[in-house]
C-alpha cells in the first residue's frame, strides 16, 4: 500500500506534467486563434478555442491535484483522491461550453458567409500545432497510465479531440483552396460535435468512479480468494474507487468449526494476499460466514 510520501511524490509529478502541457496548449491555442481571426477562417478559430479549452482543463487539473494530495483526516477517512476524479467533470463542462460556442458561430456563418484567406502559412500553422498536440497526447496518456491519474488520462482524451479537430481543419483548408469555402462552416460544426463527444466520454468514465461502479471483475477476486486454504467459497463481492485506490468487501464461507483465532488470521491473510496480488488495492473488508 503506498504511503503518504509516495502519494505526495506522485502528485508532484502530475503537477509538473500539467504545467508543461498547459504552456504547450496555450502556445498552440494562441497561434490558431490569432491566425484564424486574421484570415476569417471559422474552423481554424474554432480549433483554437478548443485548444484554449485544453489549457483551462490543465488549470482545473492543477486544482484537482492540489485537493487530492491532502492526507487522510477525520472528515475524510478514505482520503481525498476522488477530488482528482471530480475535477475531470470540470474538463467535461469546458468541452460542452466550447462545443456550444463553436456551433453557434457556425450557424451565424450560414446567414453571413465569409470566404477565408488561406495561404501556405495556414498549412504550416495547422501542421505544426498538430505535431505538438500528438506529442502532448501520447506523453500525457502514457504518464497518466504510469501514475494512475484520472486527470492526465482524461486530459489526453481532450487533446485527442483537438488532434481530430485539427485534421478536420486541414481538410477544410484544402477544400477552401479548391473553391469550396462553404465547407469551413460544416467542418466547424463537425468539430463542435467531436468536442461534445469527448465531454460525454469523460462524464462516463468519471461517473463510474464517483457513483461507485465496480472497479474489478468479481471473478478476479474470487479466483484469488478461492485458492486460499481454509476458504470454502466467496460471494457478495463488491469493489469501488479508482484504479489506484480500490476498496473491496466480500463474504467468505469457512468451516463452521473453525476457531475464532484461526478465522481472524484467515481474514487478515485474505486481505494481505489481495493487496499483494492486485495493484491499487488499498482497503479490504472480509465478512466471515460459517458453512451450513
Amino acid at each position: 500500500m503506498p504511503n503518504a510520501l509516495d502519494n505526495m511524490d506522485k502528485f508532484v509529478k502530475i503537477r509538473r506534467i500539467l504545467i508543461l502541457i498547459l504552456a504547450l496548449n496555450w502556445l498552440v491555442a494562441l497561434s490558431k486563434v490569432v491566425y484564424g481571426l486574421l484570415t476569417k477562417c471559422a474552423s481554424m478559430t474554432a480549433d483554437g478555442v478548443h485548444s484554449f479549452g485544453d489549457g483551462m482543463s490543465n488549470i482545473i487539473g492543477l486544482v484537482g491535484i492540489w485537493a487530492a494530495s491532502k492526507p487522510i483526516d477525520d472528515d475524510h477517512p478514505y482520503g481525498h483522491k476522488k477530488f482528482e476524479t471530480f475535477a475531470t467533470l470540470g474538463i467535461a463542462v469546458i468541452l460542452f461550453l466550447a462545443a456550444i460556442e463553436i456551433f453557434r458561430e457556425a450557424i451565424l456563418r450560414v446567414s453571413r458567409p465569409v470566404v477565408p484567406d488561406v495561404t501556405s502559412l495556414s498549412f504550416i500553422i495547422i501542421l505544426a500545432t498538430m505535431t505538438v498536440n500528438i506529442f502532448v497526447m501520447r506523453y500525457e496518456h502514457r504518464r497518466g497510465q504510469d501514475l494512475s491519474s484520472d486527470i492526465l488520462i482524461c486530459d489526453s482524451l481532450h487533446t485527442k479531440s483537438d488532434i481530430l479537430a485539427s485534421m478536420a481543419v486541414l481538410v477544410t483548408l484544402v477544400s477552401i483552396k479548391a473553391g469550396f469555402a462553404f465547407l469551413d462552416t460544416i467542418v466547424a460544426s463537425v468539430i463542435a460535435l467531436l468536442i461534445a463527444k469527448s465531454g460525454i466520454d469523460i462524464l462516463k468514465k468519471s461517473s463510474n468512479v464517483l457513483c461507485d461502479a465496480n472497479v474489478l471483475a468479481k471473478s478476479k477476486i474470487a479466483n484469488i480468494v478461492n485458492g486460499i486454504p481454509g476458504v470454502k467459497s466467496v460471494h457478495k463481492i463488491r469493489t469501488r474507487g479508482r484504479s489506484d485506490d480500490i476498496h473491496a468487501d466480500l463474504h467468505v464461507i469457512i468451516d463452521a468449526d473453525m476457531h475464532v483465532d484461526d478465522a481472524h488470521k484467515l481474514s487478515h491473510k485474505i486481505e494481505s494476499i489481495l493487496k499483494e496480488k492486485i495493484p491499487g488495492m488499498t482497503d479490504v473488508i472480509v465478512h466471515l460466514e460459517p458453512s451450513k
